[in-house]
């Protein structure tokens, strides 16, 4: 039977798109307007075209903050998505222990950003921090104030403390959608915990390790609050993301160009690997 469409529905509608306008679209357009001039206060505008763009492009310091991010976003994808299948996998399915592990597990994700960085920094101070002096006891000179390499680790290790249980939840729920059936016949036929995991698991969570990879993804490389509230993009520019930079361009420097191109940059790349990587990831899926 064939339905009648109901053009009354676009009503329910019309407030979402007003919204999205007003907070998505002004904003950009705002930025747009200010990629391709130069202001000196005033509300005075100059055009400049695609200067601030080429300037961007070209600018040794984007790239090695891009660089940085590049590797920042692979080492949080490489360490939380098979970590967070793993623990996905050792939580138990049935019984009163599922409610604990999932209320655990959600715990991380309800800590505000800035309170997470706050955390970490004092967590891991040499000189007070638990984290700190534990390292350092080992005999292990640690300081993520003054070493390129602690802030990285540490860094990472905050990510990885605070989404993995995103990746942890989702993969829980991938798997707990599985009928049991197809756990019965791969018993029948004698297939061990790897071939279930590869060939039932891992394919039934295709979808959900989809969105958990994108949102994962996408978080990573747009990092700010955290990493900002523990080390301040130092020591030096060890720990400046592109995030970071942009706001100290835009804020510190107060050049509004280069900052409004640098950021349409920035929101391109974002929406460019993320179309790639889910047009890649379902492929062959059925409609």
């Amino acid at each position: 039977m064939n339905k009648t469409p109901n053009p009354k529905a676009w009503l329910f509608v019309i407030p979402v798109v007003v919204l999205v306008a007003f907070n998505a679209l002004i904003p950009l357009m705002t930025v747009v307007n200010y990629s391709v001039q130069e202001t000196f206060g005033d509300n005075v505008f100059f055009w400049e075209g695609m200067k601030w763009f080429e300037e961007v492009l070209r600018s040794e310091r984007f790239h090695e903050s891009f660089l940085r991010q590049i590797a920042f976003t692979g080492m949080i994808l490489v360490i939380e998505i098979p970590l967070g299948i793993a623990i996905a996998l050792a939580m138990p399915r049935k019984g009163p222990w599922v409610s604990v592990c999932l209320v655990l597990m959600a715990l991380p994700l309800l800590i505000p950003w800035n309170v997470v960085g706050a955390m970490w920094n004092i967590f891991a101070l040499p000189d007070i921090g638990l984290l700190g002096r534990m390292i350092n006891g080992l005999g292990i000179d640690y300081n993520f104030t003054q070493q390129p390499v602690s802030a990285w680790s540490t860094t990472v290790l905050m990510d990885v403390w605070h989404w993995t249980s995103l990746v942890v939840l989702l993969s829980y729920a991938g798997l707990s959608a599985i009928p049991d059936a197809y756990y019965q016949a791969a018993k029948i036929d004698g297939a061990n915990a790897w071939a279930v995991f590869r060939f039932i698991q891992l394919p039934k969570m295709k979808r959900v390790l989809t969105i958990a990879i994108l949102l994962r993804f996408m978080d990573s490389f747009m990092i700010y609050t955290e990493p900002f509230v523990l080390t301040g993009g130092g020591p030096g520019n060890t720990t400046t993301f592109l995030s970071i930079d942009l706001v100290k361009i835009a804020l510190g420097q107060f050049d509004l160009g280069p900052a409004a191109a640098m950021s349409l940059i920035y929101f391109l790349i974002v929406l460019l690997v993320s179309w790639i990587f889910y047009t890649l990831m379902m492929r062959g899926e059925e409609n």
